[in-house]
This record gives structure tokens, C-alpha cells and sequence, in this order.
């Protein structure tokens, strides 16, 4: 189905249009013919939207976060079933997170204690993962290899399911003795504070950045060209073709 002579529809809601236009310039446009530029709740969608673009040979696309909204701590697991009871539990070491040497976004088990730090993303650190496929496999995997937090995040996506969500303390310290045996001062988990925000005000906390993304001084996410259609943050000024939803936003 084409719409408006140029845009390709792509099912669940999304529309692929090339056209090259700024971030602001692409939000005025689906949001005057659509809902509003695209957002993307959880990694099922995002491998929808990719096998589509993959198929339009869509180059880099807009869609619709961007940076500038209020500093918060979320979980990379985005999906709402998953926590039943709320996002409330943390278990921050005595005086964490406190930003110790700046730009300190992501989480970790620290210095052989089953409490919490904030750390640079850069660090290298072992992680654990979240299993939720088979019942009988080990539901908390401990990766015994040292990553940046977002590579670790992408390892975990790809072989597991997410980094480690952590909603109470019985599960603190079940990964606690997951990990008890590392000699590293550091252990991921997948909490990092995030200023990101979607275009149409969805809550979704879902983030796909590419390893070392977002570089800091770019503001508006694209879909990048890579075969897994990874994020990057662009100047918001360069004109891209870009992804617009309609429908009632869930």
C-alpha cells in the first residue's frame, strides 16, 4: 500500500516515507498525516520495523526520540507485564548513586557487595543476563567476558533475552549468588539513567543503540543502515527519510 505517493506502509502500525526531511520537519509531517513520528515499545516491534526496512532498502530513518527530556533511571528490559508491582526497587550502596566523577549513567553490583554503584557506561565490566525462554534453562547467566555496558546489553539481547532486571529483593540476592564468585569490582546489570524522550510522550523506556551510542552532543535518533538497524543519535538538522505510526499509541 503506498500513501501520499511516496510512502511505503509497513505493517503494526508503521509507515515507511522517503522523503528527506529534519527531525522537526518529519514530526510535522506524520503527525499531520499520521499519529506522530514512530515509537517503538519492546524488541519484538523493532524486529518487525526492521525486517520491513531491510526490504524497502531504506537507508538511515527518523524516528521519533529525542534527546531532552527529565534524567531517569529505567531498565533495559522494556516491557510493562514484567513488572507486575511497579519499577520502585533499588538497592543503591550507602551515598549511590551520587554521579561520583561525572556522566556515571549505568549500574552495577560494586566492590564484592550485593548493593549497587553508578559507573561510566565505558567501563568493563562482566554483566549478567536475563533468560526468559525455557523454563528449564538457568533464568539469571553470568558472562564471565568484560563490556561496555551497551555492548553488554546488545550480547545479551542477542543470546539471552535482556540485561538482568532486578524487582525486589529476593531477586537481588539470587543474582547476588550468581555473581558472588566474580573477582571483578563491577558486575551490569541492565539499569542506566536515560534523558531520552519519545516524540508522542510514550513512557516506553526501549532503547536500541549501536556499541558507543549515544555519543553525547547529537540529539535526535535515526535508524542506522547496519543489518540489525541499530540506533544512532544524529544532528537533528540532517534530512533523512523517517518511520510515522498511526493508531492508538499502547
Amino acid at each position: 500500500m503506498v500513501v501520499f505517493g511516496i510512502g511505503a506502509y509497513i505493517p503494526h502500525r508503521y509507515h515507511f516515507v522517503n522523503e528527506n526531511k529534519t527531525w522537526s520537519e518529519a514530526q510535522t509531517y506524520c503527525r499531520e498525516n499520521f499519529n506522530d513520528l514512530a515509537t517503538i515499545n519492546n524488541m519484538r516491534e523493532m524486529k518487525k520495523l526492521n525486517q520491513t526496512l531491510i526490504k524497502e532498502n531504506a537507508k538511515k530513518a527518523w524516528i521519533g526520540l529525542q534527546r531532552g527530556g527529565p534524567w531517569k533511571w529505567q531498565w533495559s528490559l522494556a516491557d510493562q507485564t514484567f513488572y507486575t508491582n511497579g519499577d520502585t526497587y533499588r538497592n543503591w550502596n550507602t551515598g549511590e548513586p551520587n554521579n561520583g566523577v561525572r556522566n556515571e549513567y549505568c549500574v552495577e553490583f560494586y566492590e564484592s557487595t550485593i548493593a549497587w554503584n553508578d559507573d561510566h557506561c565505558e567501563t568493563l565490566n562482566p554483566f549478567v543476563c536475563y533468560e526468559e525462554k525455557n523454563k528449564n534453562t538457568t533464568k539469571y547467566v553470568f558472562i564471565n567476558e568484560t563490556k561496555i555496558w551497551h555492548d553488554a546489553q546488545i550480547y545479551c539481547r542477542e543470546k539471552h533475552t535482556d540485561l538482568v532486571s532486578v524487582r525486589n529483593q529476593t531477586e537481588n540476592d539470587e543474582i547476588w549468588r550468581v555473581i558472588n564468585s566474580s573477582q571483578y569490582s563491577g558486575v551490569w546489570i541492565g539499569l542506566i539513567s536515560d534523558c531520552w524522550k519519545w516524540s508522542d510522550q510514550n513512557n516506553s523506556s526501549f532503547r536500541y543503540w549501536s556499541s558507543g551510542k549515544p555519543s553525547g552532543g547529537l540529539n535526535c535518533a535515526a535508524v542506522s543502515e547496519s543489518e540489525q538497524r541499530y540506533w544512532s543519535d544524529v544532528n537533528c538538522t540532517e534530512k533523512l527519510s523517517f518511520v510515522c505510526h498511526e493508531g492508538k499509541v499502547t
